[in-house]
């Protein structure tokens, strides 16, 4: 199928790119295209102006700004994947995200601002403590990771904003994510999955942040997790009994994929096996 016919602008810098789109009632930007194309060929959406960023200059670089990992708006999942200054958790979100095309095309900040229910580097981000940096034409504008995700492909992103940039804090401790994919592999998008992030001191673990994918509207932080967990020594027995937590708070989403106990009951498999591979990392 062809999508309706549109207006194009492939913009050289974040500025003329913020102005394109404020000049157009209703205007999407592209990165690698992996999502939005799709959805435009089905007529699921129809913009009149697509903002093409890919020719936009320094965005393609994960920089080290000392407090923080910055992964600018058109990094690829592949060279994501790739770095050692990404902390683990999404690094294997990035490494698990669709083929070798969509991971050489795709872009990590466009995942994230996508928003899929079951995609996998959203939740690595919200594990992690991201802060979003939006561009538009009035300024620049931060949103924590987690006021991001508002529901099933919807974010915060105000019209005519762009997501240019997503900073990881570099606060130490380990990571790492887990899912099953919907053919059985990694590969694919998550039935469930969970990020997990950890941090220990003194023998006991003295922060977390866990989110699910795949099993409700929208990425989730499983607060339930970090509150059974924190003060423990992370132990199997420690890790078990906060994992039991996961699916606090979450609206379950049954699909084709699964019934809301089969999610639930994978929600926790998940976040108990990301647990332990972060605490070991930590």
């Amino acid at each position: 199928m062809f999508p309706r016919s549109f207006e194009y602008v492939a913009p050289a810098d974040l500025a003329e790119a913020a102005e394109a789109l404020a000049s157009a009632e209703f205007a999407k930007v592209m990165s690698g295209g992996m999502s939005l194309i799709p959805m435009m060929k089905l007529r699921l959406l129809s913009p009149d102006l697509v903002v093409d960023i890919g020719k936009i200059r320094g965005l393609d670089q994960i920089e080290d700004r000392g407090d923080a990992i910055a992964i600018g708006a058109l990094v690829r999942h592949a060279q994501t994947a790739a770095s050692d200054a990404v902390p683990a958790a999404l690094r294997t979100a990035a490494a698990w995200t669709g083929d070798t095309q969509v991971r050489n095309r795709g872009t990590t900040v466009g995942s994230v601002a996508h928003a899929d229910i079951a995609a996998d580097q959203p939740a690595a981000v919200l594990a992690l403590g991201a802060t979003m940096v939006a561009r538009s034409a009035s300024g620049t504008r931060e949103i924590p990771a987690d006021e991001f995700f508002v529901d099933a492909l919807t974010t915060a992103l105000e019209p005519g904003e762009i997501l240019a940039e997503i900073r990881i804090p570099k606060a130490g401790g380990g990571s790492a994510y887990e899912k099953l994919g919907r053919r059985g592999g990694h590969t694919d998008y998550a039935v469930a999955g969970a990020a997990a992030w950890v941090q220990r001191s003194n023998g006991s673990i003295s922060d977390c942040r866990v989110a699910l994918t795949g099993v409700g509207t929208k990425p989730t932080l499983a607060e339930g997790v970090a509150e059974a967990l924190i003060g423990t020594d992370g132990s199997a027995s420690a890790v078990e009994a906060a994992a039991a937590r996961a699916t606090e708070g979450v609206t379950l989403l049954e699909d084709l994929y699964g019934s809301e106990e089969y999610k639930a009951h994978l929600a926790k498999v998940m976040t108990a096996r990301a647990l332990t591979q972060a605490i070991a990392n930590a």
